[in-house]
């Protein structure tokens, strides 16, 4: 099997963010890919003897799910602030299926930033549902609980306060999540759309 790989992102100075923070967080998402790779070679080498081991593999393979969503939801958070902010252009197919369904582009940001004010740590996540041809606002939990099954994400805003707390304090949540739309780069966001079209 494959190992995961750490990305890299170029990531400018934020506003808000800290370039510190940044790093921080960074390490963390570090830590998701070795530890996804850590717990699949550790499946692997119960398996010699699964009936022995049945137990400790169950609970491996239970793990691995938050390990391995923790890796990716940060791959899209990360990405979606490389380059720079950068604004949705209005002939976008992204936004005209934001209209459409939100009536107005405005609409749909005041959506998602409420859902990213939801109470607990998790991920305010944006799919492309493929069989019903439309966008989806879910809230996940931690950052394996709830996902949609068959979905795909466009847009994904990190909620766990290791990614605000040192620069805006837990009373900054909102700020934070003004400031990530600031910072926000739509030209990635569109990508992400575009690839999930089918």
């Amino acid at each position: 099997m494959n190992k995961y790989e750490i990305k890299n992102f170029k990531i400018p100075v934020l506003k808000g963010i800290s370039e510190k923070s940044i790093q921080e967080h960074l390490k963390l998402y570090s830590g998701y890919v070795n530890n996804s790779n850590l717990v699949l070679e550790k499946i692997n080498e119960l398996s010699s003897d699964v009936k022995e081991n049945s137990y400790v593999i169950a609970e491996l393979q239970r793990r691995f799910s938050f390990e391995f969503n923790g890796m990716r939801n940060h791959e899209y958070y990360f990405a979606s602030l490389e380059g720079g902010a950068e604004s949705l252009k209005d002939d976008s197919e992204f936004k005209k299926q934001l209209e459409k369904q939100y009536f107005h582009f405005e609409s749909f940001i005041n959506i998602f930033k409420n859902l990213a004010m939801t109470r607990g740590i998790g991920w305010a996540v944006l799919y492309w549902d493929n069989k019903t041809h439309q966008l989806t606002c879910a809230w996940v939990d931690e950052q394996h609980l709830g996902q949609l099954n068959g979905l795909q994400p466009v847009l994904m805003l990190d909620m766990w306060e290791h990614s605000y707390v040192a620069d805006y304090m837990p009373s900054g949540k909102k700020q934070y999540v003004e400031d990530f739309f600031e910072n926000l780069n739509w030209s990635v966001i569109e990508e992400n759309f575009n690839k999930v079209q089918k």
